[in-house]
């Protein structure tokens, strides 16, 4: 079981050309790796070797999907889901098309807009492409990632569902590429299809590393009663650090709810910490209180129900991370500060 993430992800780079669109009957061992199969959910490794391969099997999926008149979801890194959109469904009519950079930013947002379309579409059989690694992806965005992973099938409950996820060997790497098969039943590798060995129907979410704690410069404020202190602290620092006042406001917000939260359920009280680190600005809540659902803040609450502070908290922050069991929850948003030249 994986528990720690390393190395850095990314789609390669002669991916950014125009795809090439494969003819009819090129690619037949591709399309045999995506029958019509039967009801429920298929989670799919697609482990690729270069463009070509990459683009022929979305392609091919999202085709036979279209085929089938099933509402297709494509999100993908580097504006690739509109080129596959372009080659595979040039009038749009049932594939809807998100950027990876800007809906993954944050991966528990993945899980929310599986959940999403699965509720929009219920009833239907629907078709999911999503590559959720690239270059750049830090060690914690990346466990986060495999988090969302493990928790797909809590996500699209008991819809009629295929699911992709393609994954680069090259550059992901061997120890990377263990995990992603250790979260998908089934791999997709050079046109076949095969089980996957390492992979256990009732691992549950992978075992999680613990946050290392905050640093000793991290400003903190303890509170009890009253959230006005916390969200004072926290505007200030932002403020001062340079977060534009929007997403300053974000991470008010953010903060606020998971306080509130703390004052709710708890009786205790909590502790805030916040600090920079590199581009960001990170703000932690621990807690005594201890969050059973792993899909809590990962699918959204009707608008009219209590519950609403965890979703807002993935909403609006590049990332979270949470950690929560018998001796308290602490959880740690990121937000991104803008480029600066003093920091490069």
């Amino acid at each position: 079981m994986c528990t720690r993430w390393r190395g850095t992800c990314g789609i390669v780079e002669d991916a950014k050309r125009p795809p090439r669109a494969p003819g009819a009957g090129a690619t037949s061992a591709v399309t045999r790796a995506f029958p019509a199969g039967g009801p429920g959910l298929s989670h799919l490794a697609l482990l690729y070797h270069g463009a070509d391969d990459y683009l022929e099997h979305v392609l091919a999926f999202v085709r036979a999907g279209l085929a089938s008149s099933e509402p297709v979801f494509v999100a993908l890194p580097g504006g690739l889901g509109w080129r596959v959109q372009a080659a595979a469904d040039p009038a749009g009519r049932r594939l809807t098309v998100a950027d990876m950079n800007e809906l993954g930013r944050n991966p528990a947002r993945i899980t929310l807009a599986l959940a999403a379309f699965a509720s929009q579409h219920a009833g239907q059989r629907i078709r999911i492409v999503t590559e959720s690694l690239w270059r750049g992806r830090s060690d914690a965005e990346t466990a986060e990632v495999m988090k969302h992973e493990a928790l797909v099938q809590l996500a699209i409950g008991t819809a009629d569902a295929k699911i992709l996820c393609p994954y680069n060997v090259a550059e992901l790497g061997p120890a990377l590429i263990d995990c992603a098969c250790h979260a998908h039943p089934e791999i997709v590798e050079r046109g076949r299809r095969r089980p996957s060995s390492g992979y256990r129907a009732d691992a549950g979410v992978p075992a999680e590393a613990e946050l290392p704690p905050p640093p000793a410069a991290a400003e903190f404020i303890a509170y009890r009663t009253h959230l006005s202190p916390v969200r004072a602290l926290v505007d200030r620092y932002a403020e001062a650090a340079g977060l534009p006042a929007d997403r300053r406001a974000d991470l008010v917000l953010a903060i606020s709810e998971l306080a509130a939260n703390t004052l709710t359920h708890t009786a205790g009280g909590g502790m805030a910490h916040i600090w920079t680190s590199g581009h960001e600005i990170i703000c932690q809540v621990h807690d005594a209180g201890w969050i059973t659902d792993p899909m809590a803040g990962r699918k959204r609450p009707p608008p009219d129900s209590h519950g609403q502070g965890l979703w807002v908290v993935n909403d609006v922050c590049d990332l979270v991370e949470t950690r929560s069991g018998p001796a308290g929850t602490t959880t740690r948003v990121h937000i991104r500060l803008p480029w600066h030249p003093e920091r490069g």
